[in-house]
Protein backbone atom coordinates (compact mmCIF):
# COMPACT_ATOMS: atom_id res chain seq x y z
CA UNK A 1 0.00 0.00 0.00
CA UNK A 2 1.22 3.62 -0.82
CA UNK A 3 1.80 6.37 2.28
CA UNK A 4 -1.78 7.78 1.57
CA UNK A 5 -3.34 3.92 1.19
CA UNK A 6 -4.95 5.29 -2.43
CA UNK A 7 -3.96 1.92 -3.51
CA UNK A 8 -3.04 -1.58 -2.44
CA UNK A 9 -1.47 -4.94 -4.18
CA UNK A 10 -3.89 -8.18 -3.92
CA UNK A 11 -3.43 -11.53 -6.55
CA UNK A 12 -4.65 -11.60 -9.96
CA UNK A 13 -4.81 -15.06 -12.26
CA UNK A 14 -1.46 -15.44 -9.92
CA UNK A 15 0.48 -12.40 -10.17
CA UNK A 16 0.26 -9.08 -8.40
CA UNK A 17 -1.80 -6.14 -9.28
CA UNK A 18 -2.34 -2.94 -7.60
CA UNK A 19 -6.28 -1.50 -6.95
CA UNK A 20 -7.15 1.56 -6.40
CA UNK A 21 -8.85 1.64 -2.15
CA UNK A 22 -12.33 2.47 -1.36
CA UNK A 23 -12.89 2.98 2.36
CA UNK A 24 -15.84 4.82 3.71
CA UNK A 25 -14.82 8.74 5.10
CA UNK A 26 -17.41 10.09 8.17
CA UNK A 27 -17.32 14.33 8.28
CA UNK A 28 -18.55 15.41 11.94
CA UNK A 29 -18.85 19.03 12.57
CA UNK A 30 -18.38 20.12 15.99
CA UNK A 31 -18.89 16.05 17.11
CA UNK A 32 -22.15 15.84 14.60
CA UNK A 33 -22.08 13.39 12.09
CA UNK A 34 -22.98 14.74 9.07
CA UNK A 35 -21.92 13.01 6.32
CA UNK A 36 -20.55 9.12 5.12
CA UNK A 37 -19.01 9.04 1.67
CA UNK A 38 -16.81 6.34 -0.09
CA UNK A 39 -13.30 7.88 -1.18
CA UNK A 40 -9.71 6.81 -1.67
CA UNK A 41 -7.89 7.51 1.86
CA UNK A 42 -5.61 10.46 1.20
CA UNK A 43 -6.10 14.41 1.84
CA UNK A 44 -9.53 13.57 3.97
CA UNK A 45 -9.10 17.29 5.54
CA UNK A 46 -9.53 19.11 1.59
CA UNK A 47 -12.44 16.31 0.91
CA UNK A 48 -14.31 17.21 4.26
CA UNK A 49 -13.97 21.02 3.12
CA UNK A 50 -14.54 20.61 -0.52
CA UNK A 51 -17.31 18.91 0.37
CA UNK A 52 -19.11 21.72 2.77
CA UNK A 53 -18.20 24.40 0.76
CA UNK A 54 -19.91 22.67 -1.99
CA UNK A 55 -23.47 22.18 0.02
CA UNK A 56 -22.80 25.55 1.21
CA UNK A 57 -22.41 25.28 4.75
CA UNK A 58 -19.17 26.93 5.28
CA UNK A 59 -18.01 29.87 3.17
CA UNK A 60 -14.29 29.89 4.02
CA UNK A 61 -11.18 27.53 5.27
CA UNK A 62 -12.46 25.44 9.00
CA UNK A 63 -9.92 23.79 11.38
CA UNK A 64 -9.86 19.78 10.25
CA UNK A 65 -8.19 17.05 11.48
CA UNK A 66 -9.12 13.84 13.41
CA UNK A 67 -11.84 13.58 16.13
CA UNK A 68 -10.61 13.61 19.78
CA UNK A 69 -11.42 10.24 19.88
CA UNK A 70 -9.28 9.22 16.75
CA UNK A 71 -12.16 6.95 15.43
CA UNK A 72 -11.11 5.35 12.07
CA UNK A 73 -11.80 6.76 8.78
CA UNK A 74 -13.33 9.86 10.22
CA UNK A 75 -12.73 14.00 10.12
CA UNK A 76 -13.78 16.64 12.56
CA UNK A 77 -14.50 20.06 11.03
CA UNK A 78 -14.83 23.32 13.05
CA UNK A 79 -18.67 24.66 13.11
CA UNK A 80 -20.23 26.57 12.85
CA UNK A 81 -22.07 26.05 10.01
CA UNK A 82 -23.94 28.69 7.50
CA UNK A 83 -26.89 27.19 8.09
CA UNK A 84 -28.64 24.32 9.79
CA UNK A 85 -28.78 20.93 7.13
CA UNK A 86 -31.84 19.88 9.36
CA UNK A 87 -32.69 16.43 8.08
CA UNK A 88 -30.87 16.46 4.70
CA UNK A 89 -28.90 12.52 4.19
CA UNK A 90 -25.40 13.23 3.09
CA UNK A 91 -24.47 9.31 2.38
CA UNK A 92 -22.86 9.55 -1.24
CA UNK A 93 -21.18 6.34 -2.91
CA UNK A 94 -18.22 7.12 -4.95
CA UNK A 95 -20.09 6.84 -8.25
CA UNK A 96 -22.86 9.75 -7.01
CA UNK A 97 -22.14 12.69 -4.87
CA UNK A 98 -26.28 13.22 -4.87
CA UNK A 99 -27.71 9.93 -3.99
CA UNK A 100 -29.32 9.43 -1.02
CA UNK A 101 -31.00 13.03 -1.26
CA UNK A 102 -34.71 12.66 -0.82
CA UNK A 103 -36.26 15.32 -3.07
CA UNK A 104 -34.53 17.74 -6.25
CA UNK A 105 -34.69 20.68 -3.89
CA UNK A 106 -31.98 18.98 -1.63
CA UNK A 107 -29.68 18.73 -4.66
CA UNK A 108 -29.49 22.29 -5.69
CA UNK A 109 -27.24 24.00 -4.42
CA UNK A 110 -27.01 28.55 -4.36
CA UNK A 111 -23.84 29.86 -5.80
CA UNK A 112 -23.16 33.60 -6.52
CA UNK A 113 -23.01 34.45 -10.00
CA UNK A 114 -19.85 33.57 -12.17
CA UNK A 115 -17.07 36.78 -13.12
CA UNK A 116 -15.97 37.34 -16.94
CA UNK A 117 -13.51 34.97 -16.18
CA UNK A 118 -9.96 34.44 -18.35
CA UNK A 119 -10.55 33.99 -22.20
CA UNK A 120 -8.28 30.87 -23.27
CA UNK A 121 -7.54 29.48 -26.49
CA UNK A 122 -9.36 26.26 -27.67
CA UNK A 123 -6.41 24.35 -28.13
CA UNK A 124 -5.39 24.99 -24.68
CA UNK A 125 -8.61 23.87 -22.95
CA UNK A 126 -7.97 20.25 -25.47
CA UNK A 127 -4.82 19.82 -24.01
CA UNK A 128 -5.45 20.01 -19.94
CA UNK A 129 -6.20 16.45 -19.14
CA UNK A 130 -2.67 15.66 -20.88
CA UNK A 131 -1.45 17.65 -17.80
CA UNK A 132 -3.54 15.87 -15.01
CA UNK A 133 -1.14 14.24 -12.95
CA UNK A 134 -2.42 10.95 -12.57
CA UNK A 135 -0.37 8.09 -10.34
CA UNK A 136 -2.52 6.47 -8.88
CA UNK A 137 -4.39 6.29 -12.22
CA UNK A 138 -1.53 4.75 -14.11
CA UNK A 139 -1.18 2.56 -11.13
CA UNK A 140 -4.51 0.94 -11.16
CA UNK A 141 -6.86 2.38 -13.88
CA UNK A 142 -9.31 2.79 -11.31
CA UNK A 143 -9.60 6.34 -10.36
CA UNK A 144 -10.89 9.62 -11.54
CA UNK A 145 -8.36 13.00 -11.52
CA UNK A 146 -9.18 16.84 -10.84
CA UNK A 147 -6.91 19.38 -11.81
CA UNK A 148 -7.02 23.32 -10.83
CA UNK A 149 -5.78 25.17 -13.50
CA UNK A 150 -4.34 28.87 -13.98
CA UNK A 151 -5.09 30.58 -17.81
CA UNK A 152 -1.57 29.74 -19.02
CA UNK A 153 -2.38 26.10 -18.36
CA UNK A 154 -0.06 25.46 -15.44
CA UNK A 155 -1.07 22.68 -13.42
CA UNK A 156 -2.03 23.89 -9.63
CA UNK A 157 -3.40 21.53 -8.10
CA UNK A 158 -4.20 17.72 -8.86
CA UNK A 159 -6.30 14.97 -6.89
CA UNK A 160 -7.54 11.55 -7.85
CA UNK A 161 -10.37 9.50 -5.89
CA UNK A 162 -12.74 6.39 -6.82
CA UNK A 163 -15.23 9.00 -7.16
CA UNK A 164 -14.53 11.81 -9.33
CA UNK A 165 -17.16 14.36 -6.90
CA UNK A 166 -14.45 13.22 -4.00
CA UNK A 167 -11.39 14.44 -6.01
CA UNK A 168 -12.88 17.64 -7.08
CA UNK A 169 -13.95 18.24 -3.47
CA UNK A 170 -10.70 17.63 -2.56
CA UNK A 171 -9.03 20.28 -4.87
CA UNK A 172 -11.75 22.55 -3.85
CA UNK A 173 -10.64 21.98 -0.82
CA UNK A 174 -6.92 22.23 -1.25
CA UNK A 175 -7.85 25.98 -3.12
CA UNK A 176 -9.66 26.79 0.00
CA UNK A 177 -7.31 26.31 2.57
CA UNK A 178 -4.80 28.13 0.31
CA UNK A 179 -7.05 31.01 -0.31
CA UNK A 180 -7.55 30.78 -4.14
CA UNK A 181 -11.38 30.45 -3.65
CA UNK A 182 -13.53 31.91 -5.49
CA UNK A 183 -11.75 30.23 -8.53
CA UNK A 184 -13.03 32.75 -10.42
CA UNK A 185 -9.45 33.62 -12.88
CA UNK A 186 -9.20 29.37 -12.43
CA UNK A 187 -9.98 26.42 -14.45
CA UNK A 188 -10.90 22.90 -13.25
CA UNK A 189 -10.41 19.67 -15.82
CA UNK A 190 -11.49 16.34 -14.71
CA UNK A 191 -10.86 13.56 -16.32
CA UNK A 192 -14.38 11.53 -16.85
CA UNK A 193 -17.60 12.46 -17.88
CA UNK A 194 -19.40 16.24 -16.96
CA UNK A 195 -22.24 15.48 -14.15
CA UNK A 196 -24.94 17.76 -12.82
CA UNK A 197 -22.74 17.82 -9.75
CA UNK A 198 -19.45 18.41 -10.79
CA UNK A 199 -21.17 21.75 -12.59
CA UNK A 200 -22.58 22.70 -9.36
CA UNK A 201 -19.18 22.12 -7.24
CA UNK A 202 -17.46 24.20 -9.66
CA UNK A 203 -19.97 27.03 -9.70
CA UNK A 204 -20.25 27.24 -6.44
CA UNK A 205 -16.54 27.44 -6.12
CA UNK A 206 -16.53 29.95 -8.90
CA UNK A 207 -14.62 28.45 -11.27
CA UNK A 208 -15.86 30.10 -14.76
CA UNK A 209 -14.54 27.35 -16.93
CA UNK A 210 -14.77 23.36 -16.45
CA UNK A 211 -13.46 20.81 -19.04
CA UNK A 212 -13.79 17.53 -19.06
CA UNK A 213 -12.99 14.10 -21.15
CA UNK A 214 -15.87 12.75 -21.22
CA UNK A 215 -19.50 14.03 -22.45
CA UNK A 216 -21.69 16.68 -20.50
CA UNK A 217 -25.04 15.47 -19.36
CA UNK A 218 -28.14 17.39 -20.35
CA UNK A 219 -28.72 18.80 -16.79
CA UNK A 220 -24.88 19.60 -16.92
CA UNK A 221 -25.19 21.34 -19.65
CA UNK A 222 -28.83 23.47 -18.62
CA UNK A 223 -27.07 23.98 -14.99
CA UNK A 224 -23.82 25.51 -16.52
CA UNK A 225 -25.35 28.01 -18.65
CA UNK A 226 -27.69 28.74 -16.10
CA UNK A 227 -24.78 30.07 -13.68
CA UNK A 228 -22.79 31.43 -16.97
CA UNK A 229 -20.38 29.10 -16.91
CA UNK A 230 -17.93 28.00 -19.42
CA UNK A 231 -18.57 23.79 -20.54
CA UNK A 232 -16.33 21.90 -22.46
CA UNK A 233 -16.08 18.23 -23.36
CA UNK A 234 -14.39 15.50 -25.00
CA UNK A 235 -11.34 17.65 -24.44
CA UNK A 236 -9.15 14.61 -25.85
CA UNK A 237 -6.58 14.34 -29.51
CA UNK A 238 -6.08 18.49 -29.38
CA UNK A 239 -9.58 19.03 -30.29
CA UNK A 240 -12.69 19.86 -27.75
CA UNK A 241 -16.22 21.03 -28.06
CA UNK A 242 -17.76 23.86 -25.78
CA UNK A 243 -21.09 23.44 -25.22
CA UNK A 244 -21.88 26.81 -23.19
CA UNK A 245 -19.54 30.21 -22.17
CA UNK A 246 -17.97 30.47 -25.42
CA UNK A 247 -17.39 34.10 -25.38
CA UNK A 248 -13.90 32.57 -22.95
CA UNK A 249 -13.04 30.64 -26.11
CA UNK A 250 -10.76 31.84 -28.55
CA UNK A 251 -10.35 29.49 -31.69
Amino acid sequence: MDAHGAWREVERDGERDAVAVEEPLEIRVDGRALSVTMRTPGHDEELALGFLLGEGLIDGPRAAGLPDDFAANTIEVAGPLRRDPGARRFYTTSSCGVCGKGALEEVAVASAPLGPGPVVDRALLAILPDRLAQPTFELTGGVHATGLFDAAGRLLIAREDVGRHNAMDKVVGRALLDGLVPLSTKVLCVSGRLSFELVQKAAVAGAPILVGVGAPSSLAIELAADRGMTLAGFARRGRTNVYTGAERIRA
